[in-house]
């Protein structure tokens, strides 16, 4: 039982190296522009939804009190 389980974890490991020689990597360049446009999303993402959660409390508190 535990030898059947070694060897599905071998034969695992060795198909993974053999899909991971068919990648088409990125160039350093690509990687570190489309790292930076990531981040700049996210922050635009996350300045856009703070401001949407001020907007929603400041009304619920106009409403509330």
């Amino acid at each position: 039982m535990i030898f059947k389980f070694k060897m599905r974890i071998i034969e695992f490991l060795k198909d993974v190296r053999v899909e991971l020689k068919k990648v088409s990597w990125p160039a350093r360049q690509e990687t570190v522009k489309l790292t930076g446009v990531v981040i700049l999303m996210s922050v635009i993402v996350a300045a856009f939804l703070g401001l949407l959660d001020f907007g929603f409390v400041t009304l619920l508190n106009k409403l509330l009190f």
